[in-house]
């Protein structure tokens, strides 16, 4: 019997819920695949599949087996990339982690175009504005909004910068004014993203001065797009990336404030940082989607 390809026929089986399905998948004959499982199960002593005339599932003991074997599969397809990426081709799988709203302004619209690009990468994003664990979650690059914290065992690579708005409707400003300086803005609504700390702060840079404004409101998200829209409806006053309001400020739905500043929340910085684990250096793949990020949110 040849365990590894044994193997594989278990897994596919077990995602296909059948043996001709799984069949099809692997391009070999069901009677193939049948024998495989079959001389897999004889082997460890046990039924792995419950099969009726209807649907193949897992038993018992094939629940437990079929989450190792996967990860064994994985772990070997791992092993290939980690050796083939590094040629003229990026290839092999890439498990990538970026912020909910980064990905779905910026990235989600030239994933098209990265594919076919790069035919032999299959790609897994996920996302998340939680800061991920390479090492449990299995991700290979993480694309974050800030500089995180120092980590010895993650490369943490500076890959471009964004500027955030301060923004309003015109409605907004029309029923409760312009704030002409940033030491206003305690006189209004607003829109603030949760940075964990109840106190927020604006920090505001001009010719080299800087100042900080404490600022209220009564609605606080870690979403950036629910405070977008509540600043197009006319709530208040936001503090937004520019990848996600330009087009908004551009076609005069949305105002900008302050345009001579340059302005973060808290110590928060205006950075694109990506993290990967120091195996993945020299990768085709994590270089491929890195450039991808630097040139669809048009980092400096």
């Amino acid at each position: 019997m040849d365990k590894l390809q044994a193997l594989r026929a278990f897994v596919v089986v077990a995602q296909s819920g059948g043996f001709s399905s799984a069949a099809r998948k692997l391009e070999l004959a069901t009677s193939s695949v049948t024998r495989a499982v079959d001389a897999l199960e004889e082997s460890l002593g046990t039924a792995l599949l419950n099969r009726t005339t209807r649907q193949v599932t897992l038993s018992d003991a094939g629940k437990t087996y079929y989450l190792r074997a996967q990860r064994i599969l994985e772990d070997i397809a791992e092993a290939d990339a980690a050796v083939t990426d590094r040629g003229d081709d990026a290839s092999g799988p890439l498990r990538v982690s970026v912020p909910v709203e980064f990905a779905r302004q910026c990235i989600s619209p030239h994933i098209g175009a990265f594919l076919s690009r790069y035919p032999k990468i299959d790609l897994d994003i996920t996302l998340t504005d939680t800061m991920a664990d390479l090492v449990s979650e299995r991700v290979d690059l993480a694309i974050r909004l800030g500089t995180p914290p120092p980590d010895a065992a993650v490369i943490s690579r500076h890959i471009g910068n964004f500027s955030r708005y301060v923004v309003a409707s015109h409605a907004y400003l029309h029923e409760f004014g312009t704030p002409a300086q940033p030491g206003e803005l305690t006189a209004h609504q607003t829109l603030r993203f949760s940075y964990g700390a109840d106190r927020q702060v604006w920090a505001f840079c001009k010719d080299g001065l800087q100042s900080e404004v404490v600022v209220t409101g009564k609605l606080k998200s870690n979403n950036s797009d629910i405070l977008r829209e509540a600043a197009l409806s006319g709530a208040g006053v936001a503090l937004l990336p520019s990848w996600l309001v330009a087009a908004d400020v551009q076609s005069e739905r949305l105002t900008r404030l302050f345009e001579g500043y340059e302005v973060n929340p808290n110590n928060a910085r205006s950075a694109v940082t990506a993290l990967y684990l120091p195996n993945q250096r020299g990768s085709r793949r994590i270089k491929a989607f890195i450039e991808l990020v630097t040139g669809a949110a048009n980092l400096q």
